[in-house]
């Protein structure tokens, strides 16, 4: 990730809807809709990266129907404690999904990383079956654990700051939410790296093992 893009999730995700959390809440005089403002930035942002980065298949899909529930979930809830608490319900769903595609051995990370790969210029197919490899399959198993810690991680602490500070403390929520995502989001970064590096490391290996016993052409 660019320091752009770094600098536009830190406002879009974190700057922004903190200061509608702060500044709107007397003009507004209710939590639950400057609430439901601060997240219009991060909603509007994800939509804009989406259609700008082309994600398409499994990582577009998550994406637009973790956005989908998110805006339902917001808009249905009645109260801003009610948001909150529902948003902390969406998290754990979302890392149970996760968690289940990790047991049933189709784990969401690879299938991301297939995409990504895609966007490369790498055929889909010839991706899926490289990263189903023995040598490789268990890294984007481990890297799907990682994604589940993520939100189980994170929704622990969402609750935890709600159950301690209520809707009023919101501003803490956001801060607070903010560190641990990026904290996740460079462990999932230093994660994606280790197993590129394996995948470099299993081409290299398997070039070599064909280089070593050569087909004759002889008749």
């Amino acid at each position: 990730m660019n320091k752009r893009l770094m600098i536009l999730d830190l406002i879009c995700y974190g700057a922004i809807p903190f200061l509608i959390w702060n500044y709107g809440r007397e003009p507004l005089g209710d939590d639950y809709i400057a609430i439901l403002l601060s997240t219009v930035p991060g909603f509007v942002y994800t939509v804009y990266r989406f259609i700008k980065e082309k994600q398409l298949n499994i990582l577009g899909l998550t994406i637009i129907t973790s956005l989908l529930l998110s805006t339902i979930i917001n808009l249905l809830s009645t109260s801003a404690i009610n948001m909150l608490w529902n948003q902390v319900y969406l998290g754990f769903a979302e890392g149970i999904v996760f968690l289940l595609s990790t047991v049933i051995k189709k784990p969401l990370a690879l299938y991301f990383a297939v995409d990504l790969a895609y966007l490369q210029g790498h055929p889909r197919k010839y991706s899926r079956a490289l990263y189903k490899a023995k040598g490789l399959f268990i890294w984007f198993q481990l890297l799907n654990l990682l994604f589940t810690l993520r939100y189980v991680a994170t929704n622990s602490l969402k609750a935890f700051l709600v159950q301690s500070y209520g809707a009023e403390g919101y501003g803490k929520v956001i801060i607070y939410m903010n560190i641990c995502s990026w904290i996740f989001n460079g462990l999932l970064f230093l994660g994606f790296i280790i197993v590129s590096n394996k995948i470099a490391q299993y081409i290299n290996q398997s070039e070599n093992k064909t280089q070593d016993f050569p087909v004759s052409t002889d008749v």
